[in-house]
């Protein structure tokens, strides 16, 4: 069975950055040690770790603007691609990346092949 490609789609609260103070060295260092850790454990998964995701345009048949503008509660934050055999694993590895927390989400998605 060949693996399937994934979206992973990290969501956050609007603002959630905002209210947090920055971490202290030692903080930090745990941090990129959990960090590091999942991505070694992973690095058969990880197809690309994607990125934060800044400003953006909404494109319509009109043309195109600033955006997003909807009302939202949530702010997509970033994205990576993972390879994984089913949906379970994919969920695995999004549910023990540090980078979701209380409050925070990862949408996984099957990226469907033609």
């Amino acid at each position: 069975m060949s693996n399937k490609t994934y979206m992973c789609i990290m969501r956050k609260p609007e603002g959630e950055n905002q209210k947090c103070e920055p971490p202290s060295p030692d903080q930090m260092e745990q941090m990129y040690a959990k960090f590091n850790a999942w991505k070694d454990k992973f690095k058969e998964n990880i197809i690309d770790m994607g990125g934060k995701l800044g400003e953006g345009k909404v494109v319509t048949t009109e043309g195109a603007t600033d955006g997003p503008f909807m009302e939202v509660k949530e702010v997509v934050g970033g994205y990576m691609i993972v390879s994984a055999a089913t949906m379970e694993e994919a969920v695995l590895v999004a549910q023990e990346s540090p980078g979701v927390f209380p409050g925070s989400s990862v949408e996984v998605r099957e990226i469907s092949q033609p």
